[in-house]
């Protein structure tokens, strides 16, 4: 688990440009999402198991949040050479066969992870209007026990940040994979 203390960003903080190509064959932008009332960036892979365990709740949310004005966009950074199962061919294969909702992107050069500071796959980071960030932690408490969540932490930043209220736990520590840099 990554402690709060190695966070990069934090509430108030602003999100980072960037521009990476999806695996819907489009290149996406911190703009294009302009017309979303929330972002939701998700730091992601595909071989991780805290990301597979967390995959189909992943995917509801999106489904569920998109139609309320949160666009939700994966970034997967991983070094594909030492994990050809995170390379681009296997994202956009995961991404049809899953449904993935939203895009999915890969930041191949691995700036775009080390200026949001991503941690970990899942590390989630929610930006309010402005693009200032309002929450960054875990999904919910359960990452291969969808039956037995208790707190949904992520749910619950969203349904806040939507009513115009403060994220009451704004910074949770992150659990998942780390995030395999290149050499």
């Amino acid at each position: 688990m990554a402690e709060l203390s190695t966070f990069s960003l934090h509430p108030g903080d602003a999100a980072p440009d960037f521009s990476l190509p999806g695996v819907d064959g489009k290149v996406h932008g911190l703009h294009d999402f302009d017309a979303s009332r929330l972002l939701l960036v998700v730091f992601w892979c595909n071989h991780c198991p805290y990301v597979q365990g967390w995959e189909s709740r992943m995917v509801d949310l999106g489904k569920r949040y998109g139609p309320k004005g949160v666009a939700v966009v994966l970034i997967n950074a991983n070094d594909a050479a030492s994990y050809p199962d995170d390379g681009f061919d296997e994202m956009a294969d995961r991404a049809r066969r899953k449904g993935y909702p939203f895009p999915y992107l890969w930041d191949e050069s691995q700036a775009v992870a080390h200026a949001y500071g991503a941690l970990v796959t899942p590390h989630p980071m929610l930006f309010g209007p402005d693009r200032r960030l309002l929450y960054q932690g875990r999904i919910d408490d359960q990452p291969s026990e969808p039956a037995r969540v208790r707190h949904r932490y992520l749910e619950e930043a969203l349904e806040a940040a939507l009513r115009d209220e403060a994220v009451p736990k704004a910074e949770l520590p992150v659990l998942g994979c780390s995030v395999k840099w290149r050499p």
